[in-house]
């Protein structure tokens, strides 16, 4: 139970679960009030009872919800494990076993598409709100696992946890907004943000807006030091690190990229390109649609784009290096005990070594000792040829093609310069996932490997 006994785990668990099941039964029961106040509900099937039509709403739908979390409070209420729902272990260990570095940047790539693809559907408020319990269900079904709870309940990650539901929340926002926009566009009808385009003054509207707000929030923060633990650990020592050594959670998208990436790669070129990027994107686009307004439509590639390479590229990699990379930077289940001893065996070949020893059967070049630099740099030349070959044809032969191809109007509408920056960043963003691929699949290491003057690639 990780230092201390089942039966103050059980309290600690339970001392969450209580409030945390009652504030989901308040939420569902407010829900359940506004439907059938506010708005028409919609009964889903009518059944006659003595004589007596009855209608199973949606209102009565989130009010039978409600009740549930009540029940489901009772049963933690005890503090006694064998009471509280939970998760079947089956589940638990399918879970573990086949969840993976692999299955898990797939998996939420997949799901991305799936949401995007079905965002009409998934957009609609009863769906949204029934994804949203469930994703709070779960949250609460896990946490019975001492394993589960040891990682998500660490006061250093509580604020990423709360992250991701309050970032799902607000893409949702986003999403339904831009969805809406571009049917009313499609019939003809302004967007949204039209219809509620009224100025607003600074004094006193938005100073009070403001006010109202860090008053909240300076409560809020108030309430959370009282409530959680401050994360501190025991004097730093110079012959006793912590293992797993993590950065703060915003650099961990980074430290990820450091198993795939040589550090100069991931922790200084890739950034500054990231900087780089948003800073160009002003001079870059030049598409003057969705100014002002949410959309999709007509602006799918800049939405793609932002899309896969904040949620995929960046905030994925946040909650991997956060609550799935354990001791020695290895991958856990959700529901694993964090192992210290865990030892996974990597063989990572550079592409030289693929072309030289394994394809052509020979020792990978070498020059003679003391001999001029330059002569060096020819055999290193030499021994990375096919590296070299395969980057240069990325950034250089590769943007030609597509601006003849499925980038001919982007190249058409930015002229030669903007394109070139364009299409460089975004080849630059996608060799990120196909370094991870080449990782996954042949334990490719560095396509370029020059570790005499630290360039690997």
């Amino acid at each position: 139970m990780h230092g201390i006994s089942p039966q103050q785990f059980a309290e600690s668990v339970a001392a969450f679960l209580v409030p945390f099941y009652i504030a989901l039964a308040t939420m569902n029961g407010v829900a359940a009030l506004y439907l059938w106040q506010k708005t028409e509900p919609v009964s889903y099937f009518n059944m006659n009872a003595g004589g007596t039509r009855l209608s199973f709403t949606n209102a009565l739908l989130w009010a039978l919800v409600a009740c549930v979390y009540v029940i489901l409070a009772a049963f933690c209420a005890g503090a006694n494990l064998d009471f509280m729902p939970r998760m079947p272990e089956v589940f638990k260990e399918l879970v573990n076993q086949s969840t993976g570095p692999v299955v898990y940047s797939v998996g939420t790539t997949l799901l991305l598409v799936v949401l995007f693809l079905g965002r009409n559907f998934f957009v609609k408020p009863a769906v949204a709100w029934t994804i949203w319990n469930l994703m709070l269900l779960f949250l609460a079904l896990s946490l019975p696992d001492p394993n589960f709870f040891a990682i998500v309940a660490k006061p250093d990650n509580v604020p990423i946890v709360a992250l991701v539901f309050l970032l799902a929340f607000f893409t949702w926002i986003a999403t339904y907004r831009a969805v809406e926009n571009d049917r009313r566009k499609g019939e003809g009808m302004p967007p949204l943000e039209k219809l509620d385009d009224e100025k607003v003054l600074v004094w006193p509207d938005l100073v009070y807006t403001e006010l109202i707000c860090m008053i909240a929030i300076s409560a809020l923060l108030i309430f959370w030091a009282i409530w959680l633990q401050a994360p501190l650990e025991e004097p730093a020592s110079s012959v006793k690190t912590p293992n797993p050594s993590k950065a703060p959670w915003y650099f961990l998208g980074l430290q990820e990229m450091l198993v795939y990436y040589d550090p100069w790669m991931a922790g200084v070129v890739l950034p500054s390109l990231i900087i780089v990027g948003l800073m160009a994107i002003p001079y870059i686009d030049f598409n003057k649609g969705g100014n002002g307004y949410y959309t999709i439509k007509e602006r799918m590639f800049a939405y793609l784009t932002f899309q896969f390479g904040f949620l995929e590229l960046w905030v994925t990699l946040i909650i991997l290096g956060t609550l799935l990379r354990g001791p020695n930077w290895n991958f856990f289940g959700p529901y694993e005990y964090w192992d210290a001893h865990k030892v996974e065996a990597l063989n990572n070949v550079n592409l030289s070594e693929y072309f030289w020893q394994s394809w052509l059967g020979q020792s990978l070049p070498k020059a003679p000792p003391n001999v001029e630099w330059w002569v060096n740099w020819g055999y290193i030349i030499l021994r990375e040829c096919l590296g070299i070959l395969l980057v240069l044809a990325y950034f250089i032969a590769l943007p030609p093609l597509m601006a003849i191809t499925v980038f001919r109007k982007f190249y058409q509408h930015m002229g030669f310069i903007r394109y070139m920056v364009m299409t460089n960043l975004l080849l630059f963003m996608m060799a990120l996932p196909i370094k991870m691929v080449l990782r996954w699949s042949i334990n490719l290491k560095y396509i370029i490997a020059i570790p005499e003057y630290f360039l690997n690639f």
